[in-house]
């Protein structure tokens, strides 16, 4: 799941190469969980979440709630239908916390409430954050905050073991990275690149990958975990979770800003058999 897909991202991945074993060891050992995500849309006459990020979020969140850890997932307002409707298909088990994107008291309670719940590790999937400039840009530059509350401060509001996901540069955790580094493998990445770190990052192909590789890794590190694990890595469920982001939630591709089930511009014919290699790692079975 650590492949580039045309981004120009090797030198990313590259750049933190050993991080994805770092992350899934820490989070085998994970009590409670608090994910982010929520990645809005904004392109002409398309205004909606993307299918990237709360699908994957998701999947991990009822996997690990799968096998006791409670998970909760929070979200901004414009992105929120999308996660609630992908928990349900992922089969629910998830608390969301849905904050609105100017509400900055709502946003000081959920941090306080995280901390008072014990979370152990907090993980952002393609979440967008803080650029240099201190505003939340998209691939293309464009300023989303309209869109975008701060969560950047959630992530890093508690003594949590920060993990974070990307597949380009401007997601929340990339800044680990050098700026400079992101510049050179996207376009305005001077101006895209996230300012925001994180402990453990991993950089994927497609974020919703990310999730699905931490997956796995749990089912490998975590032999009584296995068979709670395993059932969600499948190309059927993922695609049905995607669909029910669409069809239930208006999410859209976030590469093309069409309203079909595919994420960063590729069908389930591309999805599909990686997350079934994933899952055949999770049952222990080995990669093809």
């Amino acid at each position: 799941m650590c492949r580039d897909v045309g981004r120009k991202t090797e030198e990313l991945i590259a750049a933190s190469r050993g991080d994805f074993l770092a992350a899934s060891q820490s989070l085998a050992g994970a009590t409670r969980v608090g994910l982010i995500t929520g990645f809005f849309v904004p392109r002409g006459d398309v205004a909606a979440p993307e299918t990237d990020g709360p699908v994957g979020t998701a999947l991990l969140a009822a996997g690990l709630a799968s096998c006791g850890v409670p998970a909760r997932i929070a979200v901004d307002t414009p992105c929120a239908g999308a996660v609630r409707v992908a928990v349900e298909a992922a089969g629910g088990g998830v608390t969301i916390d849905e904050v609105g994107v100017d509400d900055r008291p709502g946003l000081d309670r959920l941090l306080g409430t995280w901390r008072n719940a014990g979370i152990s590790h907090v993980i952002a999937i393609e979440r967008c954050g803080r650029s240099g400039d201190g505003r939340p840009r998209n691939m293309r530059g464009v300023d989303v905050s309209p869109w975008t509350a701060p969560l950047d401060d959630l992530f890093l509001g508690g003594s949590w073991t920060k993990l974070a996901v990307g597949d380009g540069g401007n997601e929340i955790g990339m800044g680990k990275l050098p700026a400079g580094l992101i510049a050179r493998t996207v376009p305005n990445g001077g101006q895209i690149a996230c300012v925001t770190s994180c402990d453990h990052l991993v950089v994927a192909g497609v974020s919703n990958w990310g999730a699905y590789g931490l997956l796995a890794a749990l089912a490998v590190l975590r032999a009584d975990w296995q068979p709670r694990i395993a059932k969600f890595l499948t190309a059927e469920r993922d695609l049905a979770v995607t669909r029910a982001a669409v069809d239930g939630a208006g999410a859209v591709d976030g590469v093309t800003a069409r309203r079909e089930a595919t994420v960063d511009g590729f069908g389930p014919e591309i999805h599909g058999p990686l997350i079934d290699e994933l899952g055949r790692i999770a049952w222990g079975q080995g990669a093809d």
